[in-house]
C-alpha cells in the first residue's frame, strides 16, 4: 500500500472540503437534530461527507468508509483499509461560532492507524501524520511530547464531568481539576487532541466519543509519543463509543493511577 500517495490525495480532498465549508459561512444552514436537541447536523456536514465518499469510492473502490453521517458502509470490523471520517467535528461550534471545529479523517488498515488528518478550517491549520513518519502542522514537524505533571498541566475537560452525571463518579475528577494548573473546553474532540499534540493543552478527557471523533487524532498523538486510551487505560475500540484519555507520557499514567483509580469505577 502506497501510504504517501493515499496521504497526498487525502490532504488534497481535505483542503478542498475546507474551501467548501468556508464558502458556506455566508449561506443559510439547514440545521437538524439527531439523538437530542444539542446533537446537531447541518446540510454542510452531510454534503462534505458525501464529497469524501464520492472521492474515495472512485479512487479506492475496494476500501470501506465509516462516516458520522451514515452515508458510508456498514462497518462491523476493521479488516482491510477503512476510512473513518467526521466531516465537521464540533458542529455546534460551526453553527454558533464558525470556528473551533475541524475536519477529521483517519485511515486504518487491519485496525492499525496509518494516516491521521485534522484540519482546523477557520485557522488554516492542517495537522497530519503517517504512521512511522512523524506528525506535522502544515509543513512544520511537531516535536515529540515531553513528560508532564498534573500541577503544571492544562487539561481539556468539559465541566459536565465534574458535576453529578451517570457516566463517571465526578468526585474522582474534582481533585484533578483542583490540582491542575487550569482546565479548558473547546467542544471538538479532534482539535482538543491536536492541542495535546502541539502542547497547547497537556491532556484531554471525555466520557463518550465515537470512532470518527478520535481516529485521526489517535494517529497524530501516537506519532509524538503521547498516549491514547479509554479512561480505564485500555485500547480504544474504533467500532463503538468509548471514553477517552489523551495525554503526555507520564501524565497519562498519573491520571489513571492517582485520580481515575486504574478503572475501579
Amino acid at each position: 500500500m502506497d501510504w504517501e500517495y493515499i496521504d497526498l490525495l487525502a490532504k488534497q480532498w481535505v483542503m478542498e472540503a475546507g474551501d467548501k465549508i468556508r464558502d458556506s459561512f455566508t449561506k443559510t444552514l439547514n440545521i437538524q437534530t439527531k439523538s437530542n436537541p444539542n446533537d446537531l447536523v447541518t446540510n454542510i456536514d452531510q454534503e462534505i461527507e458525501q464529497f469524501f465518499i464520492d472521492k474515495i469510492r472512485k479512487t479506492f473502490p475496494n476500501q470501506r468508509i465509516l462516516g458520522e453521517e451514515g452515508f458510508g458502509d456498514e462497518v462491523s470490523n476493521l479488516d482491510g483499509v477503512v476510512w473513518i471520517i467526521d466531516p465537521i467535528d464540533g458542529t455546534m461550534n460551526f453553527i454558533h461560532q464558525q470556528r473551533n471545529f475541524a475536519i477529521s479523517l483517519g485511515v486504518y488498515e487491519n485496525g492499525i492507524g496509518k494516516i491521521g488528518i485534522i484540519y482546523d478550517v477557520a485557522h488554516g491549520e492542517l495537522y497530519h501524520a503517517i504512521n512511522g513518519k512523524g506528525a506535522f502542522m502544515n509543513d512544520t514537524q511537531l516535536p515529540p511530547l515531553s513528560k508532564g505533571t498534573v500541577k503544571e498541566s492544562i487539561i481539556a475537560l468539559n465541566a459536565t464531568w465534574v458535576m453529578e452525571n451517570h457516566r463517571i463518579d465526578h468526585n474522582l475528577l474534582i481533585p484533578l481539576v483542583r490540582e491542575a494548573r487550569g482546565t479548558r473546553s473547546y467542544g471538538t474532540a479532534a482539535l482538543e487532541m491536536v492541542f495535546v499534540a502541539t502542547g497547547r493543552v497537556d491532556a484531554y478527557i471525555s466520557m463518550r466519543l465515537s470512532p470518527w471523533d478520535v481516529a485521526a487524532g489517535a494517529v497524530i498523538i501516537s506519532e509524538l509519543g503521547g498516549v491514547v486510551t479509554n479512561l480505564r487505560g485500555k485500547k480504544i475500540d474504533f467500532l463503538s463509543k468509548d471514553s477517552l484519555l489523551v495525554a503526555k507520557p507520564g501524565l497519562h499514567q498519573t491520571i489513571i493511577k492517582d485520580y481515575l483509580k486504574e478503572g475501579k469505577w
